[in-house]
């Protein structure tokens, strides 16, 4: 089998630099995809960092690949060679686990990273299980279907998981590469949308993204007036808030969702969390069926990326950028 080419990082925040590793033989059931497209994600630039205690040198980042199938296992059915697909941050999972069992395969206990432990995709190509790698439809174009496969399906599964509808008065906080897409897909769920941010400058965008209300929240007053106000609120942000202010904007039985890690602990009072029965809660990415799903809904409601290209040979400067906020809002590697 010929070897993979891709940028590989060789030590903890080293720059990415040519790389070359042999596969090994196509598993019976994995799919190896010629790569168009990847996305750049906040959790690539903490691996090559090693920010959690995980990574492995060398490894090749990237876990928002968009490509054709090259090749398929002797076990696969599903795929055939030719087929644009996508793969996010899950490349594999048991399969046998009370959650696979359930199409929860991304609460699986041996659940895989398609950039942990492995090589993922800022490369000409990635390999995983061919359960994990989702056809993309015709009307997405590749580098904006790219962010969707872990950006997108992070802010989707939980405005899924906990119902939002036409009735629901969901909270973004943060207008980033999460945080854009979540107004996105909370307006076409039909919800009333308000984003909060600190820059007061983003008013106009979070607007133009579908949101019907803006709240800086710098400001105390602005805060306090939208207490009581939301079903549902999702943090987007690695920033420290002071979270009781979104616990008491909360309806009853609301909840404060978190998918960006904020660097200290989250302390609220349990108080108002037992007088209005609200709750905090987490989420991680989807599972493919939900990616699937996801993938349809923004083709037909026009739910998009804000991108911006760079070409793979450029990998080292669009990390720069995004690490200094200065993409808007997600950056897409292009062979």
């Amino acid at each position: 089998m010929a070897q993979i080419q891709g940028l590989a990082a060789h030590a903890a925040g080293a720059e990415l630099l040519p790389f070359r590793y042999d596969p090994g033989k196509l598993g019976p059931q994995e799919v190896e995809i010629a790569i168009t497209h990847c996305g750049i994600c906040h959790s690539d630039l903490h691996l090559i960092s090693n920010d959690w205690g995980i990574s492995h040198y060398p490894f090749i980042p990237g876990h928002e690949i968009v490509g054709t199938v090259a090749a398929v296992g002797a076990d696969v059915r599903s795929l055939q060679v030719g087929q644009r697909v996508g793969l996010g941050w899950q490349s594999n999972s048991c399969g046998e686990c009370e959650w696979c069992t359930q199409g929860m395969e991304n609460l699986c206990p041996s659940s895989e990273g398609t950039c942990v432990h492995r090589n993922g995709g800022y490369a000409e190509r990635v390999r995983a299980n061919a359960r994990f790698v989702i056809p993309i439809p015709e009307e997405l174009k590749s580098e904006y279907a790219a962010p969707l496969l872990c950006g997108g399906i992070t802010v989707y599964n939980p405005l899924r998981t906990h119902g939002v509808n036409p009735s629901s008065r969901v909270g973004v906080i943060g207008i980033g590469g999460l945080g854009h897409l979540a107004i996105q897909f909370a307006r076409t769920f039909g919800a009333h949308v308000t984003a909060f941010s600190t820059s007061a400058a983003k008013e106009q965008e979070a607007r133009a993204l579908g949101a019907h209300h803006f709240v800086n929240s710098r400001e105390s007053k602005a805060l306090k007036e939208v207490a009581g106000t939301h079903d549902f609120i999702i943090s987007t942000i690695n920033a420290d808030q002071d979270w009781g202010v979104y616990i008491q904007a909360l309806r009853p039985t609301g909840t404060l969702c978190f998918v960006g890690v904020p660097p200290s602990m989250v302390s609220v009072h349990a108080f108002p969390l037992i007088a209005g029965m609200r709750s905090i809660s987490g989420n991680p990415t989807g599972s493919p069926y939900r990616i699937k799903e996801m993938l349809d809904v923004a083709a037909r409601h026009g739910v998009k990326a804000q991108i911006e290209s760079f070409p793979m040979s450029k990998a080292n400067d669009a990390i720069e950028k995004v690490k200094k906020n200065k993409v808007r809002y997600r950056a897409v590697l292009a062979n």
